[in-house]
């Protein structure tokens, strides 16, 4: 067996090159983030690619991309890479104990959701945290949880196509539903139908094809048209047409959790039950968080009993399909 001398031979640099090719998947554009000209860069590649005794990375028509090896040593790097920022957090947290860092990654719906209610309380109550919000979607977001780049990840819980070992927290329901102004004719009178919903004209949020496939679930359901009118990418654009006009829109609910708690947009009750959408945590099974995540999660929970006192979200009594078989997988090992 090739013995390759890593704790001797690697170094820092070295292992930032990793991360970065992997990150941008070109030469020249992991030079330009590492401040290096492409040169230096290829020349710090051929020294790691040495040192692994492997090719890294192939090139191709538009970058690099890793392989086998490549990946084993862009998970060393950017497990070693994590470990340091958690020290240095941890430095600065030295003498102040109210301090530190949490790492949180999340979903594009919780960001705009739930997160900003939990980060004001978080904010109020320890105003020496600091927190570190990485956006992406689960599959882009489960490998940084794996490296130890995020702590955990919030938003919705979709069952692992494979076991992956993460503890899955179901910690609201957060259905797709019709939202209109507070004042809007629909909620008033008889009780809506299908027909009344199609008389008026819907505005659709652009999001990630999972949930826009449970959008057009929904739309179906209710015998509308999926195709829109409008559809925007900007939140702004939507709650200004909600607010100002008789628009509906259709959406994971709490995507406008502040304009519902305010009282300004209202949840229309629909004729049929919506598809459940169980969100929550995905946490790694190692060990019991930070300080400072568990005072951003004991806000989080706060803030979504508040929601869930309002009625606008259903604290899960039961378990995800994802929580069941992780927990069943946990059990068989014990």
């Amino acid at each position: 067996m090739t013995r390759r001398y890593l704790d001797q031979r690697l170094k820092l640099p070295l292992l930032r090159v990793a991360d970065a090719l992997a990150t941008h998947g070109s030469l020249l554009k992991a030079a330009a983030a590492l401040g290096v000209g492409q040169p230096a860069l290829t020349r710090s590649l051929a020294e790691l690619e040495e040192i692994a005794g492997a090719r890294l990375f192939e090139r191709h028509a538009r970058g690099v991309r890793p392989t086998e090896a490549g990946g084993v040593m862009i998970r060393l790097a950017r497990r070693v890479l994590a470990e340091l920022r958690r020290a240095d957090e941890e430095f600065d947290q030295v003498g102040s104990p109210e301090g530190g860092t949490v790492a949180v990654g999340v979903l594009p719906v919780a960001a705009v959701g739930v997160l900003p209610g939990a980060l004001i309380r978080l904010k109020r109550r320890h105003p020496a945290i600091q927190v570190r919000l990485q956006q992406g979607r689960m599959e882009e977001l489960l490998p940084q949880l794996a490296a130890g780049e995020v702590e955990l990840v919030v938003g919705r819980l979709y069952p692992p196509a494979t076991p992956d070992g993460f503890r899955r927290e179901a910690l609201w329901e957060e259905p797709i539903s019709v939202l209109a102004r507070a004042g809007h004719p629909i909620l008033h009178g008889a009780p809506v139908t299908k027909e009344a919903l199609a008389r008026h004209e819907l505005i659709l949020p652009t999001v990630s094809q999972r949930v826009g496939q449970e959008i057009e679930q929904l739309l179906s359901l209710l015998g509308l048209a999926p195709a829109a009118p409008l559809r925007s990418s900007s939140y702004g654009l939507i709650r200004e047409m909600l607010l100002a006009t008789d628009c509906l829109s259709v959406m994971p609910r709490l995507m406008m959790a502040g304009d519902l708690l305010r009282g300004a947009l209202r949840v229309v009750p629909l004729p049929i039950p919506a598809p459940p959408r169980p969100a929550g945590l995905v946490l790694p099974a190692g060990p019991e968080p930070s300080a400072a995540a568990a005072a951003f999660l004991a806000c989080l929970r706060e803030h979504l009993a508040e929601i869930a006192a309002r009625g606008l979200a259903d604290m899960p009594d039961a378990d995800t399909s994802a929580a069941k078989a992780d927990r069943t997988r946990r059990a068989r090992k014990g």
